[in-house]
């Protein structure tokens, strides 16, 4: 809340076309949660998973971008 919109690196990260990735840390290991705005600056989160590799999968990003086409575009 404190940074709105403008939330950045650690905490976040953009990651093209409109598709964001918040990164946080629990104790059941590293989160990551895609999400994108909508009009009215609403946040919608599209999808999270808890990381088990050091880059983001392939497969969690194909999820994420799809469902944020379907937010956007119906």
């Amino acid at each position: 809340m404190e940074f709105g919109p403008n939330l950045g690196m650690p905490h976040s990260r953009s990651m093209g076309g409109g598709l964001f990735e918040l990164r946080p840390h629990g104790r059941e290991g590293i989160g990551r949660a895609f999400y994108c705005f909508v009009v009215g600056q609403r946040v919608i989160i599209l999808h999270a998973f808890i990381k088990k590799t050091q880059g983001t999968p392939k497969k969690e990003l194909k999820i994420a971008r799809k469902r944020m086409k379907e937010v956007l575009h119906g």
